[in-house]
């Protein structure tokens, strides 16, 4: 077991004291229609899009994981934009790194908002992550939490409600023990198909676009690098 196991374990048995009832969690009914409206899989996972397209990512993530928000600011919207044309079915699942008690309030206040608006929580959670963690060294981390789930329709006493229920609480530790099980320990961990990115520069845009294009067997159009000829009679 690493230290980064040992940690998040130790972390995550702690909260068993906190005061993280009954709010909403994701599985209710939003009636949602968008392909990147959040649904809860089949499998009890957080995700997006169609489950039949044919490149399915995975990422293990934690909303206090500073190379999860660089790849979310630089990724997901590429992602999603796949995830409309029907080309990738995006399953997001929470891993969270330390500080955990931080990481695992934000996921429950994700979950409380309901599918409909998991992921505009997580993104505002990763777009946010700098101020939250200042707050958070100030004493002042309920307040920016609850700042955030205010934007999404949770009000104080909903927040409140949220962090104390168990069965969300539990929800989300059993995809960390999902995690553990396929060997997950670091963030942001991709797969796609079945396969782990291992290469930093796939885990980027540029990188996980050309990734995609290649399991939907479209080939890089070889005319996009060829200069274009010289207008007759133009200047040399």
């Amino acid at each position: 077991m690493t230290l980064f196991d040992r940690s998040r374990r130790l972390a995550i048995g702690a909260l068993a004291g906190l005061a993280l009832v009954a709010c909403s969690p994701a599985g209710s009914d939003t009636g949602a229609t968008s392909p990147t409206s959040g649904t809860m899989s089949s499998d009890g996972f957080m995700a997006m899009g169609d489950p039949d397209a044919p490149v399915k990512i995975i990422e293990y993530a934690s909303v206090t994981c500073g190379h999860c928000a660089t790849f979310h600011e630089d990724a997901v919207p590429m992602l999603k934009e796949r995830v409309e044309a029907g080309e990738v079915y995006f399953s997001f699942r929470e891993f969270p790194t330390q500080p955990v008690p931080l990481a695992m309030a934000g996921f429950a206040m994700a979950r409380c908002s309901g599918e409909d608006k998991y992921f505009d929580v997580i993104d505002d959670l990763m777009a946010n992550q700098p101020g939250i963690f200042s707050a958070a060294r100030n004493g002042q981390a309920e307040t920016a939490l609850k700042a955030i789930a205010a934007r999404h329709g949770l009000d104080s006493e909903a927040f409140d409600a949220c962090l104390a229920d168990e069965d969300v609480r539990a929800a989300i530790i059993e995809v960390v023990r999902e995690g553990e099980e396929r060997g997950v320990n670091s963030t942001p961990s991709i797969y796609v198909n079945g396969r782990k990115l291992t290469r930093a520069a796939d885990v980027t845009a540029a990188g996980l676009s050309a990734i995609i294009d290649a399991e939907l067997g479209i080939t890089p159009d070889a005319e996009a690098d060829t200069p274009a000829p010289t207008p007759s009679g133009a200047a040399e």
